[in-house]
């Protein structure tokens, strides 16, 4: 209809070119007239600055990664790990899980796309979080994890995955000088446990401690939170209290403290030769 009308237009500008009533004012203004209508005639669909015909015909909610979505996370050695990419207006399109290191397409929507079953998809249709779960978790797991959406060009949220050793620490080792009749104070701490272990066992030459025992005068306190903290107090140390003392979490490899009881000459030879046993 376009191209019809403005044929009609220039077949009526050039009849007047040659009409012999141009000049007269009445011829004129209808030349003037037909100008005015070529000009404002268009074709459809005109290209704005910035919008193509294909996003003027498909506009609409675009998806996008929730600010929100945390991108950073820990795990813990033998736990499961949880990586979630949370998309909203997704619409039609696919979230997808890549393993950076080796650009392997390890999840496509709810599908699973390896050969290593620790490795799974979950995603409820009543929520906008798409989730890869990582069953008992591999130092080797740690690193870059990639989100992808199916758009054009694809659209990418990199994860980093940190997967850590629950470890203790005994403060003061490797080696502690006590004196005889004074009171053996061994501080524990469990580093990176994303949970307070269920239980700290002390021990001593290998053997459990007990609090019970005939000796008297030993004692444990424990404080579990971010970071789980045991004291182990045995008081009036003896000669026989030296030796090696460990401290052994549920969650995490033991620590060990050498422990030297001395009296008398060996405390005077220790503070004159720190390197005398």
């Amino acid at each position: 209809m376009y191209l019809i009308l403005l044929k009609m237009t220039i077949t009526s500008l050039l009849s007047f070119e040659d009409s012999s009533y141009v000049g007269t004012q009445d011829a004129s203004s209808s030349f003037n007239a037909l100008l005015a209508t070529a000009a404002t005639l268009q074709p459809p669909f005109v290209q704005q600055p910035g919008v193509t015909l294909q996003s003027a015909a498909f506009s609409g909610p675009q998806p996008y990664f929730d600010p929100l979505t945390p991108l950073n996370v820990t795990a813990l050695v033998g736990k499961s790990a949880y990586l979630t990419c949370r998309v909203r207006n997704l619409g039609n399109k696919t979230v997808s899980w890549v393993r950076h290191r080796d650009i392997h397409i390890l999840t496509v929507g709810s599908y699973t796309y390896t050969s290593d079953q620790r490795f799974m998809a979950i995603h409820h249709k009543d929520n906008d979080d798409w989730m890869l779960h990582i069953k008992w978790a591999q130092k080797r797991d740690a690193g870059i994890y990639e989100c992808q959406i199916s758009t054009q060009p694809v659209r990418s949220l990199f994860i980093n995955l940190s997967v850590v050793v629950p470890r203790a620490v005994i403060l003061g080792g490797p080696d502690m000088h006590i004196d005889h009749g004074s009171t053996i104070n061994l501080t524990c701490i469990v580093l990176h446990s994303l949970e307070p272990p269920a239980y700290i066992f002390w021990y001593h030459q290998d053997e459990v401690i007990s609090y019970d025992s005939s000796r008297g005068g030993v004692s444990v306190i424990t404080e579990k939170g971010d970071i789980t903290t045991s004291y182990l107090l045995v008081q009036h140390a003896q000669l026989a209290d030296s030796g090696k003392y460990s401290c052994s979490p549920s969650n995490a490899d033991l620590a060990s403290v050498r422990v030297h009881v001395l009296k008398g000459e060996h405390t005077f030879k220790i503070e004159l030769f720190p390197n005398f046993r």
